[in-house]
């Protein structure tokens, strides 16, 4: 892939200065523009050999640019508090929102690279993160954003020349140091991980566009006028970037379905219920607390029909555990900082380090459930989410994370009754609102996107389990021991 980037390209100064004037107008225009519609975000990608450039060119794009609205979050050794979390979670943690620029001066493919070159990981645990990266990649392209990865490229021989001009010049000097000239001994090895990335890499939705790096006027022009061009083409067409990844639904030909299947008068008695409760909640204390607890996280989903127990459920699990280990987070309608990014985006914020749990009332998968029935999103984008969740679920899985989901199920008379309870208890009417009569009238289109849900994201290693929640005490009681059955299995295995 670097043949192109060798032939010497270069671009007198009389030239240079004439293109960037219009290079200029034309990107704070687009910039202008890409604000005021605020329909997707842009992140652009400098990567490549060192002293090719990369920080020069960042600083001539702020230069073309309104720097109010781009960011350059710049990325090392990962600190205590990113290592504690799953390796993407730091990238999550500073995409720029929609109407904005986001340069990534070190990006997620800086530390497998450099792994792989000092042989700390293998070939298929380097391809795993690569596959692990397109995904990521390909959902943001597919919630709007516009990538575009630059590599800048030089031989060994022009990399050594390079390093010594900026040597001889005072005011550069200090960017050569000792590990600039260590890099040249590792040159060759570095080409050819980064020939074998950017192959796996070069995407639909996001190419690699290699540059050539030897002459600076032309490396920042052949940037600047990329990032127009893209800029241009998408605020023409913004949903330019959307692929399809998902099949269709298939249809039923019978009314069986794992929801039909449940056994919703299962009951427990109340002496039973308490010894049972009591026994479950004494285990879970001693889990949280167990030192092998320490090095996983705990990921609760609790999702279910409206007024199906999930509250009660959760209250006499967190009664187990000291406060300070654990967060309740609570889902509702996006707010506007939460529409700006990917719909993940959200919930990769409230992801629990090591030794900590979090338990989410409500979670990702309404993209799938009341953005899917009440027309939120479009019918692409809701079928695509089932795979993105899944690669979001096993990603957590693959850090350590022991995630268990619950599905609360109730009938549809057991609901009603629950509901005028509400209405009739003074201290039980901010449960119920006229949305919840609302959705209780779309019963049948719910309860399709709920088995569909399941048959698509019940996986072997993160399955769904259905609570049968007509009776309140066997649902709880069958939640808290889930809990602690799984919790106990995860923290027997090795890590």
């Amino acid at each position: 892939m670097f043949e192109s980037a060798e032939l010497g390209h270069a671009i007198d100064k009389k030239t240079f200065k004439a293109e960037v004037q219009k290079l200029r107008e034309a990107l704070l225009e687009a910039q202008f523009d890409l604000r005021e519609k605020g329909k997707f975000q842009v992140l652009i990608l400098i990567s490549g050999v060192n002293g090719a450039g990369k920080g020069e060119t960042i600083n001539e794009l702020y230069g073309w640019m309104d720097p109010r609205y781009l960011s350059t979050p710049a990325f090392a050794a990962p600190t205590d508090e990113e290592a504690a979390h799953p390796f993407m979670w730091r990238f999550w943690q500073v995409l720029p929102p929609k109407g904005r620029v986001g340069i990534f001066s070190g990006s997620w493919y800086s530390t497998p690279i450099h792994r792989r070159i000092i042989g700390e990981i293998g070939q298929a645990f380097f391809d795993q993160r690569v596959d692990q990266i397109n995904r990521f990649e390909g959902m943001l392209a597919n919630e709007g954003a516009l990538i575009l990865k630059f590599w800048f490229h030089l031989t060994k021989e022009s990399q050594k020349k390079r390093f010594k001009a900026l040597e001889k010049n005072p005011r550069t000097a200090w960017r050569i140091t000792k590990a600039s000239w260590d890099s040249l001994k590792t040159h060759d090895k570095f080409q050819e991980v980064a020939s074998h990335l950017l192959r796996l890499t070069n995407t639909p939705w996001a190419p690699w566009i290699v540059v050539e790096s030897v002459d600076d006027r032309y490396r920042s022009l052949t940037v600047g006028k990329i990032v127009l061009d893209a800029l241009q083409k998408r605020l023409a067409n913004p949903r330019e970037g959307e692929y399809p990844v998902a099949p269709p639904l298939s249809p039923r030909t019978d009314r069986l379905d794992v929801l039909t299947a449940l056994d919703l008068g299962q009951k427990l008695e109340r002496n039973a219920y308490q010894l049972r409760l009591a026994k479950a909640q004494g285990r879970l204390s001693e889990l949280a607390r167990a030192p092998a607890f320490k090095k996983r996280s705990l990921i609760l989903v609790f999702e279910g029909a409206d007024a199906a127990g999930k509250g009660g459920s959760i209250r006499r699990l967190v009664s187990a555990i000291d406060a300070r280990q654990y967060q309740i987070v609570p889902i509702a309608a996006p707010t506007q900082e939460e529409l700006a990014q990917p719909y993940l985006w959200r919930f990769w914020r409230h992801v629990p380090k090591a030794g900590r749990i979090t338990i989410f009332d409500r979670s990702w998968y309404g993209r799938v459930l009341v953005e899917r029935v009440e027309g939120f999103c479009s019918e692409a984008d809701w079928l695509r989410a089932y795979a993105e969740i899944n690669d979001f679920e096993h990603e957590l899985r693959a850090d350590g994370a022991i995630i268990i989901k619950f599905w609360l199920q109730i009938s549809e008379d057991e609901q009603l009754r629950r509901f005028k309870e509400r209405e009739n208890t003074a201290f039980k009417r901010y449960k119920i609102t006229d949305e919840d009569w609302r959705n209780r009238e779309k019963w049948g289109a719910y309860h399709q996107a709920v088995c569909d849900m399941v048959e698509r994201t019940s996986t072997g290693l993160i399955p769904w389990t259905l609570v049968e929640a007509n009776d309140k005490p066997f649902a709880r009681v069958k939640v808290l021991e889930t809990v602690c059955d799984r919790l106990e299995d995860a923290l027997r295995e090795k890590p």
